[in-house]
């Protein structure tokens, strides 16, 4: 599988990231099979949080044998430089781990969020030493709120940001436009989440009957081939480096057979119409606002 410079980190990555929940809730023997068949076709590069439910316990035990081979990227929501310092040794721990390729502060959603990881005993603290440690080797952000993450930007040299680069959204109100400059002028690494998914989910019980229950918005079904490769290809053409599917082994397997198709060929004018006729359905039901945009 092509592999891709993930901005300043200098990291060859494959165009498309093992997403943790993939291995929440489904078992150890079902993690296990699930980053095996990853590893197997050249996945590098596996993202998790300790928000993922059980998923650092089954996925650190599933990279025992892989670890020296791949990135491990890791987040903390925490916003306090005590309570961000316990969690990172826990995930070192869960995830077998004694370094992170990436470390992230997770889930930025307003500026009072970055407020609080820059204040004086905030996050960033712990960062700064695990960084000295040699503990956290590069350190990025995820995002929702793209006001919070440019706030976040202007305050430190980050090298990675994991944001919702996803079509609708996109095309809607331009979610993620100036992010996307700010970040390729710092040459940093760009993820995307959220380029799979469709819209929010209904109300009520959609999620709970779906296949897809661990994902808190409607992804794309991965029957639909002409979306979903249409939307990789959106999130691609807007400057992501790599895409993070969603948390479930069919969304995921679907993007690694077939990511050499989404990237042979830029998106086309077709596809960018076919995709603005999806918006018109569900342009009520979008998974985040420009409201939430500008917290």
């Amino acid at each position: 599988m092509e592999k891709r410079i993930l901005g300043k980190t200098g990291y060859a990555v494959t165009p498309v990231v093992y997403g943790g929940i993939v291995s929440m809730r489904d078992g150890q023997d079902a993690s296990d099979r699930y980053v095996s068949w990853a590893v197997d076709r050249g996945i590098n590069y596996f993202d998790v949080a300790p928000s993922y439910g059980d998923a650092q316990e089954k996925l650190g035990n599933s990279l025992i044998p892989y670890r020296k081979g791949v990135y491990l990227a890791c987040k903390t929501q925490k916003r306090t430089a005590a309570g961000a310092k316990q969690e990172l040794l826990q995930s070192m721990e869960l995830l077998h781990t004694d370094y992170f390729d990436v470390y992230q502060l997770h889930a930025l959603s307003s500026r009072a969020d970055v407020e609080a990881a820059f204040a004086p005993g905030g996050v960033m603290e712990t960062v700064e030493w695990g960084r000295r440690e040699g503990i956290i080797r590069r350190v990025g952000i995820t995002a929702h709120s793209e006001t919070a993450a440019l706030d976040a930007l202007s305050r430190y040299d980050f090298d990675t940001v994991l944001f919702p680069f996803n079509w609708s959204l996109h095309m809607a109100f331009g979610n993620g436009e100036n992010l996307m400059k700010t970040a390729k002028a710092r040459n940093m690494g760009v993820l995307a989440m959220k380029a799979f998914i469709e819209r929010a989910w209904n109300e009520p019980g959609e999620r709970e009957h779906s296949r897809f229950p661990k994902s808190w918005c409607k992804p794309i079904d991965t029957e639909d081939t002409a979306f979903l490769l249409a939307a990789m290809r959106y999130a691609l053409s807007l400057g992501a480096d790599t895409l993070v599917p969603p948390g479930n082994f069919e969304t995921f397997s679907f993007a690694v057979r077939h990511i050499d198709e989404a990237l042979a060929r830029p998106l086309s004018d077709g596809e960018r119409a076919f995709l603005a006729q999806k918006l018109e359905t569900v342009k009520d039901r979008l998974f985040f606002t420009e409201e939430d945009r500008a917290k």
